[in-house]
């Protein structure tokens, strides 16, 4: 029996669950051809499913203790950070002498994760001295932050690492909604082949477009740590000003919001039957095709998950403490009529409930994005493989 060929993907996931939903997909695609053994480097909540196929090696977890991912923090009890990091480079140690890959999918870093250098660079470094090396790829999303005030500095330090650790870039993405380019612009140039794969999504399979016969609003936030303001608007909305109006509204909290503030927000709904407060939905794309409005931040996996369920959507994009890329991927979407949009500045019960009752009218377009993020990796990565393959065996 021939031994497949594997595949070793890292992935942290600090603050919300999107990192981990789209690597988990990739995997999953590139299980199709490899054996594919994923280390998960954050917090990963036991109601997310592993496909099948896909190895998840859970990393000692560490976490962020903001929204920004700025000021890390031991996930595991008794364990300092220091100890924490010495278990994880022995994990990744272990692990490239066990898989021996074939490729190594290193998601985010250069471009962020910058934190994490310390852990990543020795891990590059040795992945680099196996014989034969691995092709190593750096998976990236459609749109970057690119607001730092020594952002060309920060651009430089990763085209630097790009160019003496990395094979290939794929960036998930169509094209024609969001380049590279416009959010990474360093002054050196970027030597890495650079593959656009289209955008990932946990099915391509739009869901049945379902009307209720009342009113039904959708709120979440992505794992919800730092979807506070937009629930306890929503929670206050709902009961002065949606309630009477016979409108009914569900929010998933996500499996990150502190226990503590779900508490008061159970509080804050009970004795209210319009009002429904739930911590996880595993088919979210479903559920929000089944409301008569989504309200939600503007993350890559939820932005997907409104273009596939062709659903009236009201948007907040988290844009605290200098992060640009949810509001400017809400800019693009807006711009296509896919979405409407409210500023957190502009976040209050009053304004809130007034953009969910415009939203209800919402036409919603027919757009078309490329959607095949998974499998297009997949492919990008065999062929830089047997690529890398030929050009082996051609210099024995």
């Amino acid at each position: 029996m021939t031994t497949r060929p594997s595949v070793l993907y890292y992935c942290q996931h600090s603050v919300g669950l999107g990192h981990l939903v789209r690597s988990l997909a990739i995997a999953h695609a590139l299980s199709e051809g490899f054996r594919v053994v994923v280390a998960s480097g954050g917090a990963v909540p036991p109601e997310l499913a592993v496909p099948p196929g896909v190895e998840l090696v859970a990393l000692p977890a560490i976490g962020s203790s903001d929204g920004r991912g700025s000021h890390l923090i031991s996930l595991e009890t008794g364990l300092d950070l220091e100890e924490v990091w010495r278990r994880r480079q022995n994990v990744l140690e272990t692990l490239l002498d066990e898989v021996r890959p074939v490729a190594l999918v290193i998601e985010l870093f250069p471009f962020g994760r910058r934190k994490f250098a310390r852990e990543l660079v020795p891990f590059l470094e040795r992945a680099a001295s196996l014989d034969p090396a691995p092709v190593t790829v750096s998976s990236v999303r459609d749109i970057l932050v690119d607001s730092k005030y020594n952002q060309r500095e920060l651009d430089d330090r990763a085209a630097l690492h790009l160019n003496r650790y990395f094979d290939a870039i794929i960036v998930h993405a169509d094209p024609n909604f969001a380049t590279l380019d416009e959010t990474f612009r360093p002054s050196i140039p970027v030597k890495p082949s650079i593959h656009y794969s289209g955008f990932v999504v946990r099915s391509a399979h739009r869901p049945p477009r379902l009307r209720p016969s009342a009113p039904e609003v959708l709120i979440s936030a992505g794992g919800g740590k730092v979807g506070e303001s937009l629930f306890r608007a929503a929670v206050t909305a709902h009961r002065r000003y949606l309630d009477p109006l016979g409108v009914r509204t569900r929010v998933v909290t996500g499996p990150f919001l502190d226990a503590l503030i779900v508490e008061q927000l159970e509080a804050d709904a009970r004795g209210c039957a319009t009002l429904e407060i739930s911590k996880f939905e595993p088919h979210l794309c479903e559920a929000m095709a089944s409301a008569s409005v989504t309200v939600s931040q503007c993350g890559y996996n939820t932005a997907l998950d409104i273009i596939r369920a062709g659903v009236p959507a009201l948007v907040v994009p988290y844009d605290a403490d200098g992060e640009t890329e949810q509001a400017f991927r809400a800019t693009r979407l807006a711009r296509k009529g896919v979405v409407k949009s409210l500023s957190m500045d502009d976040l209050t019960p009053e304004t809130l409930s007034g953009a969910i009752i415009g939203t209800l009218s919402m036409r919603t377009p027919t757009v078309t994005f490329d959607l095949g993020g998974s499998t297009e990796t997949a492919r990008i990565v065999h062929d830089l493989v047997e690529q890398r393959t030929r050009r082996v065996l051609s210099l024995r």
